[in-house]
Formats: C-alpha cells, sequence, structure tokens
C-alpha cells in the first residue's frame, strides 16, 4: 500500500510538473494572439492556424514523412519577402495530398496575412522543443488555447474537453489491450482532439510488449476509430494521431442523427457533449429502444449498438440521466441486455470551467445482464474543483480505480464498504423497488459547500445570457420555419 500511495503522490508532482510547463507554453502562444487580434485574425482562426504550424514543427522533431518542400524546415528558412507566398504554397500542396495529409489539410486557408507576424510566430514555435513534452502535446496545447479563447469570449468550449486525470483513471479500469482478441478494436463516438483514443494508445505503451510486424500493422492501422460531428477537432484528432503513427480513422459526421454503419467495436471510451441544443428532433434509428431527443441517452443508446458481443463502454454522462422518466424507460429496457455494473459519481465542478454541472461515468458489458450495480461516490464530502486551486488529479480516482478491480468488465471481487464508505453494492432488486432511479445516494453531505467559489453571480448571469442568446436563436429558427 506504501509503495501505492508514493507512486500516487510522485504522479501528482510530475503532473503539477507538466501542467506548469504546459501552462508556459500556452500563455507564451496566447499573449501573441493578441498581436494578431489588431491585424483582423480572431482567436479561433489563429488557433486553428497555429495547429498547422504546431503539426508540422512536431512531425520534424519525430521524423514523421512530410512531403518534399513542404516540412517545416523548408518554411522557417524564409525571410519575409517570401514567407508568406511559401507558407500559402505549403497548404495548398499538403491538401492536394492522395493520403491523410491531404484529409488533414483539406482547404486550408492561411489567415495570417502579414510576413512580419508570421514570422515572429515561426520564431516563438521553433525555440520550443515539442518531443520534451507529453505524447499528446498537440492536443493538450489545441486544447489550452480554446480555453483561453473561451474565457475571453464568455463562452464555454465543453464540447472539446475531458480533463486528463478522468480519462487516464478510465482507460486504467478499462484496459483497452489491442490484443485482447484478435480483432480487438476501441472508439470513441464523440471523439474531440481524440483524447481517450491517445490515452488508450499510451496505456498500451507502458506494457512495453515486444510485437511483431503483423501486430504492430494491426495496432496502427486496425485498433483505434472515432467519430466527431465538428471539423476543428477532427482535424485535431487526425493531426494527433497521425503524429503518432496510428492511421487517423475519425469519420466526419453526426452520431446519433445519421444511419448506423456496419462496423462494431469491443471497447467504447466516450464523453459525448451534454446538452440538448441542436436535438430538438427524435432520431429515426430502428436500433434505438426508446424514442427521445434527449441527446445522452441516445449516445447510450448508440454505444450498445455499435458494441461487439460482450464488448464494454464507460461513458460520462451528466447526473440527469440516472432519474429522469425517459432514463428510467430506458434502463428497464436496457438491464436484461448489458451489465451495467459500475458508476461514479464525480466530484463537483470536474468540468469547470466550460460547464458546471454534475456527472457520472457509467460502466457496462453489453451481451450480459444487470445484477447489480456499484456505486462509487466521489463527489460527496470532497472539496469542489477549481481550475487554479484546487484542479482534478489522479489523487481523486486513486481509491475507485483499486475499489474497481482488474477486471475490466467490473467482475473482480469486490468489497461494499458500508454506510460510510463511498463503494457500494445494490442488488437489482433494490433498483426495481425504487422504479429504477438510479440516483442513490448514502453518504451525509458532512462538508458544508454552499459558498463553491466556482459558482460566483458574475458566471451565472454569463451563463443565462448565453442560454437566452441560444433561446433566441432557435425561436428565430422556428419563426423561419413557420413563415416558409
Amino acid at each position: 500500500m506504501g509503495i501505492l500511495v508514493i507512486s500516487y503522490y510522485n504522479q501528482d508532482i510530475v503532473q503539477k510538473y507538466r501542467f506548469s510547463k504546459h501552462m508556459d507554453l500556452v500563455n507564451r502562444l496566447w499573449s501573441f494572439c493578441h498581436t494578431l487580434r489588431h491585424e483582423g485574425v480572431d482567436y479561433s482562426d489563429y488557433i486553428e492556424e497555429l495547429t498547422y504550424l504546431l503539426f508540422l514543427k512536431i512531425a520534424e522533431e519525430r521524423g514523421i514523412n512530410i512531403p518534399k518542400g513542404c516540412s517545416w524546415s523548408d518554411l522557417i528558412i524564409h525571410e519575409k519577402e517570401t514567407l508568406l507566398k511559401k507558407y500559402n504554397d505549403i497548404l495548398s500542396e499538403l491538401s492536394r495530398e492522395k493520403n491523410i495529409l491531404g484529409d488533414i489539410f483539406i482547404q486550408p486557408i492561411a489567415k495570417i496575412r502579414y510576413a512580419a507576424s508570421l514570422k515572429k510566430l515561426l520564431l516563438l514555435i521553433d525555440e520550443v522543443k515539442w518531443t520534451d513534452y507529453n505524447e499528446d502535446v498537440l492536443g493538450s496545447m489545441f486544447e489550452g488555447l480554446l480555453e483561453k479563447a473561451a474565457n475571453e469570449s464568455k463562452k464555454g468550449a465543453g464540447q472539446y474537453f475531458t480533463p486528463r486525470p478522468l480519462i487516464d483513471a478510465i482507460v486504467e479500469v478499462m484496459k483497452p489491450n489491442p490484443f485482447e482478441t484478435s480483432e480487438f478494436s476501441i472508439t470513441d463516438v464523440a471523439c474531440g482532439t481524440a483524447g481517450f483514443i491517445i490515452s488508450a494508445y499510451e496505456w498500451w505503451k507502458t506494457k512495453n510488449v515486444p510485437m511483431t510486424k503483423g501486430m504492430r500493422e494491426k495496432l496502427f492501422n486496425r485498433t483505434y476509430y472515432g467519430q466527431e460531428l465538428v471539423i476543428r477537432p477532427r482535424r485535431m484528432a487526425q493531426m494527433n494521431l497521425y503524429l503518432h503513427g496510428i492511421a487517423p480513422n475519425i469519420k466526419l459526421g453526426d452520431t446519433i442523427y445519421e444511419p448506423l454503419d456496419e462496423k462494431r467495436y469491443s471497447c467504447i471510451l466516450t464523453n459525448p457533449p451534454f446538452g440538448n441544443k441542436g436535438a430538438s428532433q427524435v432520431p429515426d434509428r430502428k436500433d434505438f429502444l426508446v424514442k427521445t431527443s434527449n441527446k445522452q441517452l441516445n449516445f447510450v443508446q448508440h454505444v450498445v449498438s455499435c458494441l461487439d458481443k460482450d464488448g464494454r463502454a464507460a461513458i460520462v454522462l451528466p447526473d440527469g440521466v440516472l432519474s429522469d422518466d425517459k432514463s428510467i424507460e430506458l434502463w428497464k429496457l436496457m438491464f436484461p441486455i448489458c451489465n451495467i455494473h459500475t458508476i461514479i459519481k464525480l466530484p463537483q465542478g470536474t468540468f469547470l470551467p466550460y460547464a458546471n454541472v454534475k456527472a457520472i461515468v457509467l460502466f457496462l458489458q453489453k451481451g450480459v445482464e444487470t445484477s447489480h450495480i456499484w456505486f462509487y461516490d466521489a463527489r460527496t464530502n470532497v472539496e469542489s474543483i477549481t481550475k487554479k486551486d484546487r484542479p482534478l488529479s489522479s489523487k481523486h480516482f486513486k481509491e475507485f480505480v483499486s475499489c474497481y478491480g482488474s477486471d475490466p468488465n467490473g467482475g473482480s471481487e469486490r468489497t461494499d464498504m458500508g454506510e460510510g464508505g463511498r463503494f457500494r453494492k445494490y442488488s437489482l432488486s433494490f433498483i426495481e423497488d425504487r422504479n429504477y432511479n438510479l440516483d442513490i445516494s448514502w453518504l451525509k453531505d458532512e462538508l458544508n459547500d454552499s459558498n463553491y467559489e466556482g459558482i460566483t453571480a458574475e458566471n451565472l448571469i454569463r451563463d443565462t445570457i448565453d442560454q437566452v442568446k441560444d433561446l433566441i436563436n432557435d425561436l428565430k429558427d422556428v419563426l423561419t420555419l413557420l413563415e416558409k
């Protein structure tokens, strides 16, 4: 046990050090963004263009093949007089590639219009050795800059983010071994910048298993998949996987409203977008047991449809899915076909500053009936997460990972900690007596967190204004349809 504690202590120190270095880079790159704002380049355009440049620099450091004349070295040697033309030529050339590079750089438009600004940005990027940072440095940088943009514009960007400590804890208990079976595959049906996929790959790398040529071909080309609705994070996901040598099998499209394809997966790790914006219609899907416009419940149904027989999944969801009417209807139908074996209640503030929503992670296995559910409460009597003073870290999930056990399908021998513990087992009959309401609490809240500093009057007002604006836009759309 002492070794375990020391391991997590050291891990926290390493995480804090990496976070500090990472934020220093984010702040340096962000400071340059303000210069470009005066030149007419907005935050989102700057961030997207920055990803092109970081991709070329990291690709060169890692020795990844880029077409002749299009590498980082080919670009940075140019002086101001020829720089903009060379940069546009490189983007155009990469967009014409008949491979994944052409897909990544499809329709690129250079937003920086002044050679002096571009040269300054190139030198800023070039002075950093990016391979000294963690493997997902591109995704982390993108997320850090988006966070800055979200704060500046007073609007959230939560659709891109799942906190890294949460991702790593989920991957640790789900154990996505690419060679568990000959056809084992992993996907994230709402992948954003591919955080879950990269973490799953990094988890496997730590096992240091010798691989044959055939194993490598399977690992890099037929293991990792994803889907994303929004072009920018999908582009980032493709870049991320390409830089890791992984075939970027990231489908662009609407997970819920498009027809289900034939591909099935062994393991699904996902954090679908919270809220129901853009989900006013009930999907026309014959595979969905419950007809609803609730986006989160539809993602749950989609995940189950996408799983192989005996496949497993971990899904991040808001607390509302535990107890509302449509959820209860779904759980009644799901229990005979899925083993919903574990639910963890996440700490309050896990997704700040993008969303102040209570959330859970639901773990299930397809093809096995539910006989009981284990609940882990990581929220009650835990100080709420804040971005600066109390950030989410691996220590928040240390006990959960231990309690979960070594079986990714929740079949390990487990111990009910009783009314005073965080890990409890509830039988199916108990849940049936509650009419399938899964919002179960047993710990007495002894922590007075009513003055939670993550919730301020200013934030609440801004969130309300954003919600009213969204409502007005929705009403305008309805009015347009009525007029037609």
